[in-house]
């Protein structure tokens, strides 16, 4: 059922569209560009910044036990 309502709906769509008028200047790419860049460095950041504890979770998590 799901996959009759999708194929329905997409040629429904392209059937109906309108022309959008718009306009991307050069400073619109620039600003994707640094939003792509920006969620990178904030990634990089968070995992650098809980790197330790990461560290430690796996480390304890294929730790070897003793057998006394």
């Amino acid at each position: 059922m799901r996959h009759y309502f999708l194929y329905l709906t997409i040629p429904i769509l392209f059937i109906f569209t309108s022309p959008a008028y718009a306009y991307l200047d050069p400073g619109t790419g620039s600003i994707i560009l640094q939003a792509i860049l920006a969620f990178i460095a904030a990634s990089i950041a968070s995992i650098s910044f809980y790197w330790t504890k990461v560290k430690i979770f796996f480390s304890n998590l294929f730790k070897k036990k003793k057998k006394n």
